[in-house]
């Protein structure tokens, strides 16, 4: 018997007692350099009405770091496209070195699915309390997909730890994003860590590096994007 195209394969997003979604969100970092003057960006970006972030970058005295999001994958090829063609993000050039995107994913134990994939990184990077930001991609080895179900979850528990100490202490909050297919160096997730202030955020990166994942099971990080918001949209 033929079996019906699609109907063996599952791509919904799973949480707790049995919730599924097919909604998650898409986030995108673009990054440009020769802004001397960021007034006409912020004013471009409240006509527009995105949903977006503009970022003054660190290590860099003319560059902008421009977050964008949506559930739908055709906003960054219609909407935003055009908003980036026209008007002062017209005349930047971008750095594609810097340009990540990624998707919410669920791990299955979510107690609620759709905060966690489509309100949570929402609030992450609209907090106007938490400006600063350290935008990075990440890929793991392959010999960490290898292990045990169980094994794989006591590594991820180890680095989870760490992260939920600094939110609980009010320093640092993630953005955790999938990019397998989406990024152009072939990373598998995408990470943002937000806060206050800055030091909290390089604090955490250090505490990571001790971890088994960190330490044995990642191929590759970064690179890193660090900026802080001199503006953000409003919480849809």
């Amino acid at each position: 018997m033929e079996r019906t195209r699609g109907t063996s394969l599952d791509v919904k997003e799973h949480g707790a007692n049995q919730q599924t979604s097919e909604r998650r969100l898409f986030m995108q970092l673009q990054v440009f350099g020769g802004c001397r003057d960021s007034a006409p960006l912020v004013e471009a970006l409240r006509r527009s009405a995105l949903e977006a972030v503009l970022y003054h970058e660190v290590n860099d005295p003319q560059g902008v770091g421009l977050l964008t999001m949506s559930e739908e994958p055709t906003f960054f090829t219609g909407r935003l496209r055009e908003v980036l063609n026209a008007g002062p993000f017209a005349g930047l050039p971008l750095k594609p070195g810097l340009t990540m995107l990624g998707r919410s994913y669920s791990s299955g134990f979510e107690p609620d699915l759709e905060d966690w994939l489509l309100r949570r990184p929402r609030r992450a990077a609209l907090d106007p309390a938490c400006p600063w930001a350290i935008w990075y991609p990440l890929r793991r080895k392959g010999s960490f997909a290898r292990l045990e179900r169980k094994e794989q979850g006591e590594i991820l528990k180890e680095h989870g730890m760490i992260g939920r100490s600094y939110a609980e202490a009010g320093l640092a909050h993630d953005i955790r994003l999938a990019c397998h297919g989406l990024d152009a160096n072939d990373n598998d997730f995408l990470i943002a860590l937000v806060g206050p202030d800055l030091h909290p955020l390089s604090h955490l990166v250090q505490s990571m590096r001790q971890t088994v994942q960190t330490s044995e099971y990642l191929e590759r990080l970064g690179p890193f994007f660090v900026g802080r918001a001199v503006w953000q949209s409003p919480l849809p």
